[in-house]
């Protein structure tokens, strides 16, 4: 007989091997991407990163499209890969990949392009037909299955294109900044259909995305990827309330300052401050916002206030940010307190101490 014990492992180890779990590397003439990624059955992780720090490669290895190196990509359970020379073709995988482009074929109508894929699975004419039916349905299509892509607007092609990824019902859906040719109010419209339906689907789904609000609205975890290497992980709150990265903290909206401390202050350049009570590193870091900072036009000389250059100016929808160095810091100020200011001035600039959280330091 199996004993209780026997059962509770057997079933720890079940839960272990569901979900996505992969360790991948490749490497592109100068460049490398080494990255662990763990993706519980059910869950979506969002995965941010500057241009080129090798989301999209990460992505494709996923997808079956892009070879590594190095590495395994197993399934629920299921090798996909185990090293480069036998990997599981795309269409075995069980795994959809849908990117900022819906790629529906512009000779089909909108029906046609979702059952296409229940058809390839194997699907009868009429229940592939009944099944793009209802899927058209969930993504609020309902009508419109009769038109081609080029009758339907960019928000639209793309709800197909989910509807057509679901359907089949995959293992795991990777994303690839499925939001970025849209605007604003049509993503926001595509960003929480794809919360209801990847959550009503129990879909295990990785999106990689420039966008917090996505990585907030849709997803578990976050993982930043800098430079082929993972270099924050953990629960989005989480992530963006401690933000180890210069990157990360400019996702969170946050400045983050590295500095150095002693008994008394903690100090970046000309920026003081009170030294953070038991701190635990050695040299924190400062994070703020950036609209917590203030324009001064008399020095008072208290702590956080500091003289620094302005690099460059933004809009913002607030009014203008203000990008200064020495150090780096973000300034968010209204359009009128912005007026005849210019990169290269300095300025004098103050921040309450009590507005300043500290973290660990690189």
């Amino acid at each position: 007989m199996i004993s209780a014990a026997e059962n509770v492992m057997a079933d720890a180890a079940s839960a272990a091997a569901a979900g996505l779990d992969s360790r991948i590397v490749v490497r592109r003439g100068g460049f490398a991407l080494d990255v662990a990624l763990h993706v519980p059955a059910g869950e979506v992780v969002a995965l941010m990163g500057p241009s080129g720090a090798g989301k999209s490669t990460l992505l494709g290895v996923l997808a079956g499209l892009i070879g590594f190196d190095e590495g395994h990509v197993r399934l629920d359970g299921r090798v996909l890969d185990d090293s480069p020379a036998r990997r599981t073709p795309p269409a075995s995988r069980a795994v959809v990949l849908l990117g900022q482009d819906p790629r529906l074929f512009p000779h089909l109508s909108a029906l046609d392009n979702v059952a296409f894929g229940l058809r390839v699975h194997g699907a009868s004419r009429a229940a592939a037909g009944d099944g793009a039916a209802e899927w058209l349905r969930r993504v609020g299509l309902d009508g419109l299955g009769g038109r081609r892509p080029a009758q339907l607007s960019g928000g639209q092609q793309q709800r197909v294109a989910l509807a057509r990824a679901l359907a089949t019902t995959p293992a795991a859906i990777v994303l690839d900044e499925p939001l970025t040719s849209l605007d604003t109010e049509t993503a926001g419209d595509v960003r929480a259909l794809l919360h209801q339906q990847l959550a009503a689907t129990g879909t295990t789904a990785v999106v990689a995305t420039h966008d917090a609000v996505d990585a907030v609205a849709l997803a578990h975890r976050l993982v930043v990827l800098e430079d082929g290497r993972v270099t924050q992980s953990g629960p989005v709150r989480e992530v963006l309330a401690a933000p180890a990265t210069r990157f990360a903290a400019a996702v969170a909206g946050l400045n983050r300052v590295e500095g150095t401390t002693d008994a008394a202050t903690w100090r970046a350049r000309d920026l003081v401050l009170p030294s953070p009570a038991g701190a635990r590193h050695p040299s924190p870091a400062a994070v703020f916002r950036p609209s917590d900072v203030r324009v001064v036009g008399e020095p008072r000389r208290e702590p956080g206030e500091w003289t620094a250059r302005i690099v460059r100016l933004e809009q913002t929808p607030a009014g203008v940010r203000l990008r200064t160095a020495d150090p780096d810091v973000a300034v968010d100020v209204a359009a009128d307190r912005a007026a005849g200011l210019a990169p290269g001035d300095a300025i004098t600039l103050r921040v309450d101490p009590a507005d300043v959280r500290f973290v660990a330091g690189s």
